[in-house]
Parts: structure tokens; C-alpha cells; sequence
């Protein structure tokens, strides 16, 4: 490639882009028309499945989402009763988002769910290129926020 030239489809973040666009519609649609959930929501509830009571704060950090979208999310899934809040021991001004029992049955229902959407869009890779491509995806989010934050790696 030369110096004038970036050919779009060989640009890496806007393959990444176009990549994680498919996967996002691709999940999205089928997690809003079985179990009435948006992308966030579902990370939220996963996040809390994983991680167990977790301030907003936290959330943005882990799930790469900024303050609003969180805050929506958390307030949409706190609407179904899927979460739930509790004050925080230390912070006053915050509290813990924490998954409920309805939370924990819905995580149940779309875990499977969500494990055969891998499982399909991974079905052309041998199991090996499974973990390094996993590992490859979390060396070029080390990277990007590396150099978001001025440092290098």
C-alpha cells in the first residue's frame, strides 16, 4: 500500500467497524424481537450477571459505553424489574446496579441464545484461530485506548 493511498476495504478500524455494524444488527435484532432488549441492555445484564453489584461508573468503564447510555439502560432494565439499585457503602452520590431473579432468568434464557450467535459467526474457524482472533480483538482495544490516552504500548 502507499503512502497516498488507503483503500477503504483494507483499512482496518473501518473493517472493524463494518464488522462489529453486522454483528451489532445481526444480535440486536434477534435479543429486541425475542426478549424485548437493546444492545446496552443486554451488555448490562451480562456485565451484572459476570460481575455481580456494579456502580454506573464501573459500567462505563467495562462495557465501553458512555454515561447516557448506560444511565438508559440501567433505567429501562430497572423499569422490567430486571435490576435493581442499592446504595453504595462508600459514595453516597452513587449506588450499585444489581440483577434480580427476574434478571437472572431472562440472563438464562438468552445465554444460550447469545453462545449459538458465536457459534455461528465463528462456525468457519478452526478452534485455534477462534482464541487468537479473541486475542487479537482484545490487543487492538488495548491499542485504541492506549493511544486514546496518550500512551503507547
Amino acid at each position: 500500500m502507499s503512502q497516498d493511498s488507503l483503500p477503504l476495504d483494507d483499512y482496518m478500524p473501518y473493517r472493524l467497524a463494518v464488522a462489529s455494524s453486522a454483528v451489532s444488527a445481526l444480535i440486536s435484532t434477534a435479543y429486541e424481537s425475542l426478549y424485548g432488549l437493546k444492545i446496552p441492555e443486554w451488555r448490562l445484564i451480562f456485565i451484572l450477571r459476570e460481575d455481580g453489584p456494579t456502580t454506573q461508573q464501573a459500567l462505563v468503564k467495562r462495557a465501553g459505553m458512555d454515561k447516557v447510555t448506560i444511565s438508559r439502560a440501567a433505567q429501562a432494565l430497572a423499569k422490567r424489574r430486571l435490576i435493581t439499585r442499592a446504595p453504595h457503602e462508600h459514595d453516597g452520590r452513587s449506588h450499585h446496579l444489581i440483577l434480580t431473579a427476574e434478571g437472572e432468568r431472562l440472563y438464562a434464557d438468552v445465554a444460550p441464545a447469545a453462545a449459538e450467535y458465536e457459534r455461528i459467526m465463528l462456525a468457519g474457524f478452526s478452534p485455534d484461530e477462534v482464541v487468537q482472533f479473541k486475542k487479537w480483538l482484545r490487543r487492538v482495544e488495548e491499542a485504541a485506548l492506549k493511544a486514546q490516552n496518550g500512551t503507547e504500548g
